[in-house]
């Protein structure tokens, strides 16, 4: 198959609009801190996104799509730091209607976005040095295994059958279990009171309890609402073509999305007994997480069902660990992209339709309810396998940073809150 200009044209498209959703992720988060944590919130996944940049055109595109050794990890000493690659050169593999350049560029991207999806768990708490210490070698331990195994042709779990269209497996349940695993190992915030023994705090700590609400909740629509835009790349992008299946992943994108807002938002208003912003927010990002690995392989009432699920289970989900759990996850990154990932994971092998990708020459694809249980299991197999290996491959490397380099700020730090004591600046200068 000839290189396409369309595609390349809107291959390059998507690669911005994933860019962007970096920067939209710290918005989102940023508006969801307190306000003396708003610069640092938002710089963190500014340098993350620049830090793995350099990572990934330096070893990691080697390690997820150079030569496979025994599936378990790839090399090719051509692709170290780009040098011995020529431009005009395609990998018929991986996608033969644009250069690997185009490629590698187009995967940088979900390289750089993940780990930054991370920091949400241990917002507030996390030392800027330490932070990026472990970033470098999470990209390089935990993600590069990871996407090898799922997106790599010669990837073990890409054998066995598992399908990730976009990163539901590779991106979302990395990031979300890792982030469990952060919090675990960071522990709570100072002044975070345990669910249980709260009706047991004083009047002063329930004030202190107060400055744990969202600064600024324009910043999280924002943010959402940039994240959601970005999503179309991300996902539709990921057909690596400009052909009808981008469509059909673009359209299917935007209806979970929808669905779980909505779903959310109705889970709120019972539960909490109004339908809250900051929850219509989640609820969106929630239902794109949702619907990212299924993205190439469903249809619409599949995606309807995939996205108003996700909203209820992740909204639970979210308020035991809020309500029930010792576990200080800041920005519920666990129950929105863990969950949602692994929701979404399972639900690409119960709806996945042949007829989806068949059109364009894509492999058809059917999953349990169109007869193919046995992709249901290959998808249980890859969530099996990669929730273990982030959880405890994350906590093995906090621990061995936290050796060399605290991860936690001192009390007095997170006093003063790391936009001063990491940066020396504020957010909002009102004199």
């Amino acid at each position: 198959m000839a290189v396409d200009s369309g595609s390349i044209a809107w291959v390059i498209t998507a690669t911005a609009l994933v860019m962007l959703m970096t920067p939209a992720l710290g918005f989102f988060y940023g508006g969801l801190v307190r306000k003396k944590n708003l610069v640092s919130t938002i710089v963190q996944c500014f340098i993350i996104f620049a830090v793995i940049s350099i990572v990934w055109a330096l070893w990691g595109y080697s390690l997820v799509f150079g030569n496979s050794i025994n599936g378990l990890i790839a090399f090719n000493p051509n692709l170290l730091a780009m040098g011995n690659l020529d431009i005009h050169v395609v990998n018929t593999q991986l996608a033969p209607q644009i250069p690997q350049l185009l490629q590698f560029a187009f995967q940088l991207k979900f390289a750089a976005i993940t780990p930054a999806l991370i920091i949400g768990a241990c917002a507030e708490r996390f030392r800027f040095k330490s932070l990026l210490i472990f970033m470098v070698l999470w990209s390089t331990f935990i993600y590069c295994p990871i996407a090898m195994w799922v997106w790599n042709p010669s990837g073990w779990l890409h054998n066995f059958g598992a399908i990730d269209f976009a990163g539901g497996i590779v991106v979302h349940i990395s990031a979300g279990i890792s982030a469990l695993a952060a919090a675990v190992v960071v522990g709570r915030r100072k002044g975070c009171a345990v669910p249980w023994q709260s009706h047991m705090k004083s009047l002063d700590q329930k004030n202190h309890a107060s400055e744990f609400k969202p600064t600024n909740i324009p910043y999280v629509l924002l943010g959402a609402a940039l994240l959601w835009f970005g999503w179309f790349g991300f996902n539709a992008g990921s057909a690596l073509a400009a052909n009808d299946l981008a469509v059909s992943a673009l359209v299917v994108t935007n209806l979970a999305a929808a669905a779980s807002a909505v779903s959310w938002m109705l889970a709120d208003w019972v539960i909490k007994g109004k339908p809250s912003a900051v929850g219509i927010a989640a609820g969106a990002v929630v239902g794109l997480v949702a619907i990212t690995p299924a993205s190439g392989y469903v249809n619409v009432p599949s995606a309807l069902v995939i996205g108003l699920a996700a909203g209820v289970i992740c909204n639970l989900v979210a308020n035991w660990r809020a309500g029930r759990s010792r576990i200080d996850d800041a920005l519920d990154v666990f129950a929105c992209h863990g969950v949602g990932g692994i929701w979404g994971s399972i639900a690409t092998g119960l709806f996945a339709s042949a007829a989806v990708g068949i059109s364009v020459g894509v492999p058809g694809v059917n999953g349990a309810l169109f007869g193919n249980p046995g992709q249901l299991v290959a998808q249980l197999v890859a969530v099996g396998v990669v929730v273990p290996f982030a959880f405890f491959g994350s906590y093995l490397l906090l621990r061995l940073v936290n050796i060399f380099s605290p991860l936690r700020v001192s009390e007095q730090a997170e006093d003063a809150g790391l936009d001063l004591s990491e940066h020396g600046e504020e957010a909002f200068q009102l004199d």
